[in-house]
């Protein structure tokens, strides 16, 4: 039995109650990717965050998510429950802004491969907008993918 959750929601994640709604009789394994807001960022560019703000048409993102969850089924036939979730609104620092997460039998059968290909493609096709603000003012954080037509 096949279970799948592609949203973008307000309000907090809770991993707990992803993990019942996934959770099925024969899966042994759950993997979760979540992504958090960082108060400090380094690096190239090293510099302070006082929150982030995510603004998305929700209808468009939640069709792309469903999307990134048929995929991971697709590439990994074992595994049997996927959340593909995005946050929008204001989120302050450490405070989760998106979660994937991947059931399946056991841990050898693709959850963490799963997982990592679900960010990494909800990164790429997700429309979701984010503003950061910080003590020196304010931008929009631009990606740098650029959708192939079909996608």
């Amino acid at each position: 039995m096949n279970k799948t959750i592609a949203a973008v929601q307000e309000g907090d994640l809770d991993l707990n109650q992803l993990v019942k709604e996934l959770a099925t009789p024969d899966a042994g394994a759950v993997c979760i990717f979540t992504g958090l807001v960082r108060a400090v960022t380094s690096g190239e560019a090293p510099h302070r965050t006082d929150h982030l703000e995510y603004q998305a048409y929700i209808p468009m993102a939640e069709e792309k998510c469903a999307q990134v969850a048929e995929e991971i089924r697709e590439r990994w036939p074992a595994v049997r429950g996927i959340a593909v979730i995005q946050r929008v609104g204001k989120l302050q620092p450490e405070e989760p802004t998106v979660a994937v997460l991947c059931t399946a039998g056991h841990r050898d059968t693709g959850v963490f491969e799963a997982a990592r290909y679900g960010i990494d493609r909800l990164k790429e096709i997700v429309p979701v907008w984010k503003k950061e603000v910080g003590p020196d003012g304010e931008t929009w954080v631009e990606g740098s993918y650029t959708p192939e037509p079909g996608e």
